[in-house]
């Protein structure tokens, strides 16, 4: 599918002034269709999914750098993934910009802004640079600063619910200047995503770290009720009891899926919910549940849960006590 790359800064008024109407005519004028190509810094479970969907929406060309490549334990699912969703897998940070027009940043929260960092020398005024991240607003401007200087332009990008299943039709939340240019070069691919109009960038960043303490919480909330609830044989009354006191939802349901995402994806929710407690302390609010949280998170990464279950984790929390109790480790 060929789309339009409008390379001149946009107006975020989109009703505008006559002039601005005339400004943006000239803009039109100048625009060159041609193809474009979709780069992904990072290819785990976030960055292949999307992938994936832009494939299959009319992408016509996807290229991946994932520093994990070769490695003899992630690399074949990396490589697995990227037959999966038609990637090429590049070499370097080069080669990926050098085959770039769009570079979608899907890393983890502690390395986001090295991503940046590293590709940034190679970065150019026709990239767009869209970090995806689960990171602070702080940190949000500081690998804006870092792209900016490459004359690229740089939009932040709150993923506000979980890829799968959705994938790139996953709920996004953009914010920063260039996000109106990102939001149409994107708009032929069918995203879903609202722009924060006039938002700084930071504001996209602070809806997902606010976000993610009721969703991360509630995570942690519910593997300690199912480990308490379990060792006095009360999990189906604890069940039952939350149901009626908030009719609609199957907590029994929430809690096979909570659990089960702790699971696979712990350590990276406790980074995240690290990036949280960073951004309620510049605000000047103890992060007292973010930081708990973050430990319970890191509860199944430690104990590493997630090697007993395959790549679709566990069906039930029941499964997960069962390895849990196979175990003389503390819960």
């Amino acid at each position: 599918m060929r789309v339009r790359l409008d390379h001149g800064r946009q107006s975020p008024d989109r009703a505008g002034t006559v002039a601005q109407a005339a400004a943006g005519r000239r803009h039109c004028a100048q625009r060159v269709e041609r193809l474009v190509t979709i780069g992904f810094i990072g290819f785990g479970e976030a960055g292949s999914s999307i992938a994936g969907g832009l494939r299959s929406a009319g992408v016509e060309h996807i290229v991946a750098f994932d520093i994990a490549t070769h490695d003899p334990h992630l690399g074949p699912a990396i490589q697995e993934r990227a037959g999966r969703s038609e990637t090429d897998v590049v070499e370097s940070s080069a080669d990926l910009a050098s085959s770039s027009d769009i570079v979608f940043s899907t890393v983890t929260s502690s390395s986001a802004l090295d991503a940046a960092r590293q590709t940034v020398p190679f970065l150019e005024p026709r990239h767009i640079y869209a970090d995806l991240n689960s990171v602070s607003p702080a940190l949000k401007q500081d690998i804006a600063r870092v792209v900016g200087a490459s004359g690229a332009r740089f939009v932040e990008v709150a993923v506000m619910a979980p890829v799968l299943p959705y994938g790139h039709r996953v709920p996004m939340l953009l914010g920063g200047p260039d996000a109106p240019l990102f939001l149409d070069a994107m708009a032929p691919f069918g995203l879903r995503m609202q722009t924060l109009a006039g938002a700084p960038v930071g504001a996209a960043a602070a809806v997902k770290m606010c976000r993610s303490i009721v969703v991360k919480g509630l995570e942690a909330l519910m593997c300690e009720c199912v480990l308490a609830a379990s060792r006095f044989d009360a999990d189906a009354h604890v069940f039952a009891s939350l149901n009626e006191s908030f009719p609609g939802i199957d907590w029994k349901t929430l809690a096979d899926y909570m659990v089960g995402r702790v699971v696979l994806h712990g350590e990276r929710r406790a980074r995240e919910m690290e990036e949280v407690a960073d951004t309620l302390r510049a605000i000047g609010v103890e992060p007292i549940m973010a930081e708990a949280a973050a430990r319970r998170q890191d509860w199944s990464a430690h104990r590493d849960l997630r090697s007993h279950f395959g790549p679709e984790g566990p069906a039930t929390y029941r499964e997960v006590l069962d390895v849990i109790a196979s175990t003389t480790t503390r819960a």
